[in-house]
């Protein structure tokens, strides 16, 4: 997929603020999460507006967030020095060659924080879409203190397979959220007829909210366990063949 699979619409959607513009057609505004602001500059960013808890990504990378949840305590000139550098990364040329986000313009978008009073932490849905099929999803739980994951069928009933330790797998019964219902059917209308996508969303207080797209989870380098889940899950992406001629393909079937 990051060789052959390069579809325009895939910069769009893994710049978390270009996305919105799709998430909005697909399913509706009201399961975006509300923003701040989205800014090409870090010193444009108007910390005296926001309130006392927000949260800023850049747009453009993986894993570049910083949570505020006391701005009283937040140390703008580090946090500002932090995003000079988010902003002068490139995705694409950091590792992986992840094609998607090679083009996607450099920005900072600030957000709501979000958080389940039920929780410690918020716990994200993943649900991993072949062809427009959600064939089973990934949950993350204490990302800030204790993050651990493990991947559960429709029925929330563990499966048999991880890509990472033991120690950082789930290993207690997590409660089945009560809109995963409503998350899959979501998941499945934005993964339309790509290969595969992950589509990730939030569930705060029974309210579904959209997180992110990924075409690539962890950048396609991690192996699942035990070793034949790679041919198993592998053989759910199903390709468009190239045409004669065609260095990559461009088209949507």
């Amino acid at each position: 997929m990051k060789v052959f699979y390069h579809p325009k619409i895939l910069t769009q959607l893994v710049d978390k603020y270009a996305v919105r513009a799709y998430v909005e057609e697909k399913i509706g505004a009201q399961y975006l999460n509300d923003i701040y602001g989205v800014y090409d500059k870090p010193e444009d960013i108007p910390f005296d507006e926001f309130p006392a808890k927000f949260v800023v990504k850049a747009t453009h990378t993986s894993s570049h967030n910083l949570i505020v949840t006391d701005k009283t305590n937040l140390n703008k000139e580090k946090a500002l020095k932090s995003f000079r550098k988010w902003l002068n990364k490139n995705q694409y040329y950091r590792i992986g060659q992840e094609w998607a986000y090679k083009d996607v313009p450099p920005r900072l978008i600030v957000e709501k924080f979000l958080k389940n009073d039920e929780e410690n932490s918020l716990i994200d849905y993943k649900f991993y879409c072949f062809s427009g099929t959600a064939k089973f999803l990934e949950v993350h739980l204490d990302r800030a203190d204790n993050h651990k994951r493990g991947f559960y069928d429709f029925d929330f009933k563990p499966l048999p397979y991880r890509y990472v330790s033991l120690e950082k797998s789930i290993s207690s019964d997590i409660k089945k959220p009560v809109n995963l219902e409503e998350m899959k059917k979501f998941a499945e209308i934005l993964a339309g007829n790509f290969p595969f996508v992950r589509v990730d969303f939030y569930s705060i207080e029974g309210k579904t909210i959209f997180g992110e797209m990924t075409f690539y989870p962890s950048d396609g380098r991690k192996d699942f366990i035990p070793e034949e889940y790679n041919k198993i899950i592998g053989d759910y992406i199903i390709l468009p063949k190239l045409e004669s001629g065609q260095q990559a393909i461009t088209k949507i079937d």
